[in-house]
């Protein structure tokens, strides 16, 4: 075990360092007289250990013929050693600079061993290491100086090929990031963002500088945060996204600085190192918003009721499965009510079609409000509605009786009067009354015992036994219960 030098002691070896560093740097023979008759050492041009003190001093003073001007030695760190009461270890860490414009031995640490030997009252070096990283040492030689001058020569070639090369490329990047109009970026693994492209501040208002730095989510909704999470997580299914060669695009809002919503569809891909691990990503944004509003104005055309905004046939089909494959697998019933308008045909008689969808987008509303936010209200077509009940009961009779008691409901808000207020071309608003009421015909189901198709006929015909009981009432597929 080492142990720290007394300060005098201490004091006495770093003077004996200092100086030798300082003989060695100047190239001053008096260094040779500071060896010890049983020296030992490790030149830095070579592996093998020179056992003979008049050898070591051979090979000094051919460094020093090799090199004859000044070495500058900048000292990175220095540690003393106490081995023992007449031994004492100095291990040196320094960049060794030559003379001349040659700069890639500097770039290297050297690590210099000396250990100092108490003998006859005065300290010898009794064993020398120097250990230089660089492998084009040649025979003869201590430092590597042909060598350095050959690779020098040569790197500096190298070096202006490729500094040409980065300038045009750097040139170029510019040019293809800053003029389009996709917001090019990256970022680090944490998703912090280290580059994006000027289009950004043309997009959403913010600079460059106001964006390094920042996390990529303080650009998103908390929706497109949501998403881009589930990504990362692989909480996305492949096909609800678009896959190729190793990049993900997906749709996600984005915050503007004016305080804007704006669509942007990303193209992004991760950077990873040689062992595989993600070390950033990078990726290009462009903005989508147009593209989202026509696909979604798609959507609803194709899924919705372009009158009252509810699901049409196909939605409402999609939404029944949903409701069966449910049931299955939770073993509780649901319902299927098909209804009716009672009257309808007098109001688009009397007071033309404008005054008839009012109505019906009334109706809309006070289906929508007598269920929950999980069932559906569609419009099956004209005058027709369904609604569908999920997550009811096991028990078939407390089923039969949770659907009765929401059908009543919706056939007490039916009933009530409406109050349209209309006008025909140029002429002055006009608002009238009108009494309606609605025929309900209720089916109450369990996961697949039925199709589809066969669950919708059954509601049709128990709507049917409502009208032929007078109207304005609620019958069930079965006769189960009647009211």
């Amino acid at each position: 075990m080492t142990n720290p030098l007394p300060h005098e002691r201490e004091s006495r070896i770093r003077a004996l360092f200092d100086e030798y560093i300082e003989q060695y740097a100047s190239r001053d023979d008096r260094l040779t007289t500071r060896f010890s008759d049983n020296f030992s050492g490790y030149t830095g041009g070579g592996s093998f250990l020179v056992r003979d003190r008049a050898e070591w001093v051979k090979i000094t003073r051919q460094d020093f013929a090799q090199v004859t001007g000044r070495i500058r030695i900048e000292m990175v760190d220095l540690l003393l050693q106490d081995i023992s009461a007449d031994v004492v270890v100095a291990t040196a860490f320094f960049h060794i600079h030559l003379p001349g414009p040659e700069h890639v031995l500097s770039r290297e640490v050297a690590r210099l061993v000396l250990i100092f030997r108490l003998e006859s009252e005065d300290w010898k070096i009794v064993h020398s290491g120097i250990s230089i990283p660089y492998h084009l040492v040649q025979d003869g030689e201590v430092y590597p100086l042909k060598g350095l001058q050959e690779r020098n020569s040569a790197l500096e070639a190298v070096i202006e090929a490729r500094t040409k090369e980065l300038h045009d490329s750097e040139a170029l990047y510019r040019l293809l990031t800053e003029e389009t109009l996709d917001v090019v970026w990256k970022t680090d693994r944490n998703l912090c963002i280290t580059y994006i492209s000027p289009a950004d501040e043309r997009l959403r208002g913010y600079s460059a500088d106001e964006m390094l730095g920042r996390h990529v989510f303080d650009m998103l909704t908390d929706e497109g945060m949501a998403t881009v999470k589930a990504i990362l997580h692989n909480e996305i299914e492949p096909e609800e996204i678009s896959v190729r060669e190793g990049y993900r695009t997906f749709s996600v809002q984005h915050r503007c600085k004016d305080g804007r919503l704006l669509w942007g569809e990303v193209l992004a891909r991760p950077e990873r190192d040689a062992q595989g691990t993600i070390t950033g990503y990078h990726g290009t944004t462009r903005e989508s918003t147009e593209r989202v509003r026509l696909e979604a104005e798609v959507r609803r055309l194709a899924f919705y009721d372009p009158l009252t905004r509810l699901p049409n046939r196909r939605l409402l089909h999609d939404r029944l499965n949903q409701v069966m494959v449910a049931s299955k697998r939770s073993t509780c019933h649901g319902a299927v009510m098909m209804l009716d308008l009672d009257s309808f045909k007098s109001l688009n008689d009397t007071h033309g079609h404008m005054a008839g969808d009012l109505l019906l987008t009334e109706v809309a509303r006070r289906l929508t409000a007598c269920v929950r936010e999980m069932d559906t209200v569609a419009r099956f077509g004209g005058d027709e509605f369904v609604v569908v009940l999920g997550e009811l009961k096991v028990d078939e009779a407390a089923s039969t009786a949770q659907a009765q008691m929401v059908a009543e409901k919706i056939r007490v808000s039916l009933s009530e009067p409406y109050w349209l207020t209309f006008s025909h071309g140029g002429q002055a608003e006009t608002t009238v009354e009108h009494r309606c009421s609605a025929s309900i015909g209720v089916v109450v189901f369990i996961n697949h015992e039925a199709s589809q198709n066969d669950i919708l006929k059954w509601a049709d015909a128990a709507m049917y036994w409502a009208k032929e009981a007078g109207r304005n009432a609620v019958r069930f597929y079965g006769a189960k219960v009647q009211s």
